[in-house]
């Protein structure tokens, strides 16, 4: 019999659901929107009804799977607790209590674990990616945000409230752009996804760039994969683009590596599709605002885990990584 667990990731406008092996493989999925009404109840109820159809169609398939667990990824999702904490992006105020929800609709599954999205692919990155067998290391997820996990001697690390490792709101320049989680200046609001546009864009007017392949492109049209291409062409709005981002993020990785001194610093999301456009700028960084002591011993990777299979698996991760502790 095939033991599996359910990856559930909560996203501002989708919710992914799968089911995944050891190793793994998603052998069955589907999602829903996110409800827009607000009552977290009625949503675990919906989800339990997708997450039982998923089991029901593996097993008509002729599987036999054992399901050991749930693991969630969401927005401020605190793992002590099993709570989603005032998640400007979910329609659920306040403090929602959903692990205690699934338990009450799935009370024969013994492990169901809540945490942030990033954690989920941290951890996912541990049990499935390039971070087997590593102890110490650091991941970076760069897309609508930029999240963090931080594992230190084998275990994530949470904090003493569950919210450790918001480094994407670490104050890169003070008093410099406008998050949009309200604070100004934090990486974030440089190295996300509408970070590295806002850079694209701000080249442009800074240079009166007329020719670039960029300068025909919205806001709402222009993204990393779009710049990559232009870099790519040589453009030169595009490589100073990913010559920037890269020396911020270098920046901080170097903070992150004084912080817990890893193995390796991983990155993912849709920047990092790019390269080394990405990569040699901000390992140069990294390099040059490192202590000595640190200097060419941290790796920086891109993460195994495929793009369009992390949420899911992610989250899967939790279940696994609970169970081996």
């Amino acid at each position: 019999m095939k033991k599996v667990a359910i990856g559930i990731d909560i996203g501002g406008t989708k919710t992914a659901i799968g089911i995944v092996d050891r190793e793994g493989h998603i052998i069955a999925r589907d999602s829903i929107a996110t409800p827009s009404h607000g009552d977290a109840k009625k949503y675990v109820v919906e989800l339990s009804k997708i997450i039982k159809r998923l089991i029901n169609s593996v097993k008509l398939s002729g599987r036999e799977i054992e399901v050991l667990g749930i693991g969630i990824g969401a927005p401020n999702g605190n793992y002590y607790k099993g709570t989603i904490e005032q998640a400007n992006n979910l329609s659920f105020k306040g403090v929602v209590p959903f692990v205690k929800l699934f338990k009450k609709v799935f009370p024969e599954f013994k492990n169901i674990i809540l945490t942030n999205d990033a954690n989920a692919a941290t951890i996912g990155e541990m049990i499935y990616g390039n971070a087997k067998g590593m102890k110490n290391f650091i991941m970076y997820t760069l897309g609508t945000g930029v999240g963090c996990g931080l594992v230190v001697n084998g275990e994530l690390v949470y904090g003493h409230d569950g919210f450790a490792g918001e480094c994407g709101h670490n104050i890169l320049i003070p008093e410099g752009r406008l998050c949009a989680c309200g604070g100004k200046g934090h990486l974030e609001a440089y190295c996300s996804a509408s970070g590295i546009k806002r850079t694209a864009f701000e080249i442009m007017v800074r240079d009166n760039a007329k020719n670039s392949l960029l300068s025909n492109k919205s806001f709402q049209e222009l993204d990393s994969k779009i710049i990559f291409e232009a870099a790519k062409k040589g453009d030169k709005v595009a490589l100073e683009t990913f010559e920037q981002t890269g020396k911020w993020l270098g920046i901080a990785l170097a903070n992150s590596v004084h912080h817990t001194s890893p193995e390796a610093i991983f990155l993912f999301g849709g920047p990092v599709e790019a390269g080394d456009y990405i990569f040699k700028p901000t390992i140069k960084s990294m390099e040059e605002n490192l202590l000595p002591v640190f200097r060419n011993k941290i790796k920086v990777l891109p993460s195994k885990l495929k793009m369009s299979d992390v949420a899911i698996v992610g989250a899967s991760a939790l279940v696994w990584k609970e169970i081996t502790n």
